[in-house]
């Protein structure tokens, strides 16, 4: 049996969200507050508890995905159908080498095209361009992996909003997140924070 346990506060609404997932067999038990005060007084606002087995209500998407040649390069494609609003959505990713890809989504009958080229440099640092045809603006990620570290920067040209993220991933100790946000756009540009932490924990 294993358990898992996350808590996230952001300095936005000064207050906290936690759940606990225990695994029991095929029985998964969760509980889970999205209202946590921690200032002035304690408050356990929008604490809920559920109980899931997996495969009691099941769904199964409409996928299917194959892998082509084109240009001796690994084109890989999939095809699948969203639940929601009955789309079609077409992804592709064709494959240069280990560290350099080009992908594509588009969702068919709309201007929903996004174009993505992720590149690897030096097996650490990581540059994604990115270009929605449908919006004609540009989205740009840089991320850069130190030891058990990873920090990425992001910045999307439509909403002028400029994101910073650090997220440390443990064996032992589990995972820690933090990130920040500033829209350049808004006169007063102050900035979110977002701690999270998880801890995966075998019984």
């Amino acid at each position: 049996m294993n358990a898992s346990l996350r808590g996230r506060h952001a300095n936005c609404k000064s207050t906290a969200a936690d759940y606990a997932a225990v695994n029991a067999g095929d029985v998964k038990l969760r509980a889970s507050m999205t209202d946590a005060r921690i200032v002035n007084s304690p408050s356990l606002n929008g604490l809920t508890f559920a109980i899931k087995k997996p495969g009691f209500y099941r769904y199964v998407p409409q996928k299917l995905m194959n892998t082509f040649r084109f240009a001796k390069n690994p084109l890989k494609l999939s095809y699948g159908r969203k639940r929601e609003d009955k789309r079609t959505v077409v992804d592709g990713a064709l494959v240069f080498n280990s560290g350099s890809q080009v992908s594509a989504s588009y969702m068919i009958g709309t201007r929903n095209c996004k174009l993505k080229y992720s590149y690897l440099h030096g097996g650490v640092t990581t540059l994604e361009p990115c270009y929605d045809l449908g919006k004609n603006v540009w989205g740009f990620a840089i991320s850069r992996r130190l030891y058990d570290n990873v920090f990425k920067a992001t910045y999307h040209t439509w909403s002028k909003n400029l994101a910073l993220e650090w997220l440390r991933n443990h064996v032992f100790n589990g995972t820690f997140k933090m990130s920040a946000s500033v829209n350049l756009a808004e006169e007063s540009r102050d900035p979110k924070f977002i701690a999270e932490t998880t801890w995966e924990l075998e019984m």
